[in-house]
């Protein structure tokens, strides 16, 4: 069964003129570990260098996920 709803907390730890390696976390953390993801560099909507933090966010509302590169408050707060 798909999640309907997550965040992964992830941090560019390589990257050249196309491509980022990101190594991304669940939150909260799991037992699973970190996963590394290869993205390219246009689907990040920041600065691309290392040490950068990424989110990838799902919704439960949303159809597909959205990465931003700084946290989304909650408005409904």
């Amino acid at each position: 069964m798909p999640l309907s709803s997550f965040v992964l907390v992830g941090v560019i730890i390589t990257h050249d003129s196309q491509l980022s390696t990101v190594e991304f976390n669940l939150n909260p953390a799991t037992n699973g570990g970190p996963a590394l993801a290869i993205l390219q560099n246009t689907a990040i909507p920041c600065e691309v260098k290392v040490g950068q933090k990424i989110y990838v966010v799902k919704q439960e509302h949303e159809e597909d996920a959205t990465i931003t590169c700084k946290r989304q408050e909650d408005e409904s707060r």
